[in-house]
């Protein structure tokens, strides 16, 4: 019999991978106040935004005035993506737990996001990153597009090992692998994760799914029955790349949820406060958020 994980820590991307795309400005309070919700659910790290320039992310644009004003509970990690120095001179202000920062594993999705090469990318982050440390805080490496890349089909794991040996080597402390425009099926989950793991010990690796094609909860069974624990989420299923065309929302927080504990594998976060932020934020947007969970639930009232 298939033997599940005891527990599985799930981190909280809607503040962040979340808003990033929304055309919808949600204002300040509103994000403090919809982040001091998910703080209260007991999940153990959120994170709330990105320190990106305004112009290219403009949605986040009060990523300080965020991370300031936040209440914080002692139990959670509050994170934030950064893009260079500067960024993480602002994070570090606003309080940041832990920084994250990223790239892809394909050259042209790399050039489209960030506006440099792979190799060009490297002594950049690796600033960023020995920044951080030096800040005493965590560094995760998101590398995107690990399965798929809207501009160049297929990627083989070999490029995502070489990103990979590049971020640990020049000190991160995990990597979120990303299945960035939700395309990926099980089979190819298994394959980068022989690879993956037969290289890199399976508590430094988080899988990040989209889910465009609705295959996200088999790929999250899949990366559960290699022993990966970690996984990002987004509260209903928010989210979506600026330059991935077609990228759908990540896999929603409140789906997992009901996946992970109708197997009995416990994550310490409240279901129905995750519900309330859930609706909360889809309120603040004014749409129907894509979670299923989310659906059943607002049916049921």
């Amino acid at each position: 019999m298939l033997q599940w994980p005891k527990y599985v820590q799930l981190k909280e991307v809607g503040p962040r991978d979340g808003l990033q795309n929304e055309k919808v400005w949600v204002p300040t309070e509103d994000k403090i106040a919809w982040i001091n919700k998910l703080s209260e659910s007991g999940v153990r790290e959120i994170e709330f935004s990105s320190f990106v320039h305004p112009k290219w992310i403009p949605a986040l644009a009060d990523a300080r005035d965020v991370g300031m004003q936040i209440k914080r509970n002692p139990d959670t990690t509050y994170s934030a993506l950064v893009p260079n120095m500067k960024g993480l001179e602002n994070a570090l202000e606003a309080g940041i737990d832990g920084a994250s920062v990223f790239m892809s594993a394909s050259e042209t999705h790399n050039r489209k996001n960030i506006n440099k090469s792979i190799d060009e990318t490297y002594p950049v982050l690796g600033e960023v990153i020995q920044g951080a440390k030096s800040a005493g805080k965590q560094v995760t490496g998101y590398v995107s597009t690990v399965f798929d890349c809207p501009y160049e089909g297929k990627v083989n794991p070999d490029q995502v090992l070489r990103v990979c040996d590049r971020l640990f080597e020049n000190g991160a402390d995990n990597l979120s692998l990303g299945d960035t425009i939700g395309s990926a099926v099980p089979s190819q989950v298994e394959a980068l994760l022989e690879a993956v793991l037969a290289r890199f010990p399976e508590d430094k690796i988080i899988m990040h799914f989209h889910n465009t094609r609705g295959m996200a909860i088999a790929n999250i069974m899949t990366s559960l029955r290699y022993g990966i624990t970690r996984f990002d989420s987004a509260v209903g299923g928010l989210g979506g790349c600026p330059y991935a065309p077609g990228a759908a929302g990540n896999v929603a927080t409140n789906d997992v949820l009901y996946l992970l504990h109708g197997l009995g594998i416990e994550t310490c976060i409240d279901e129905k406060k995750i519900e309330e932020a859930a609706f909360f934020i889809q309120d603040k947007l004014d749409k129907k958020l894509p979670s299923k969970s989310l659906a059943y639930a607002a049916s049921a009232k």
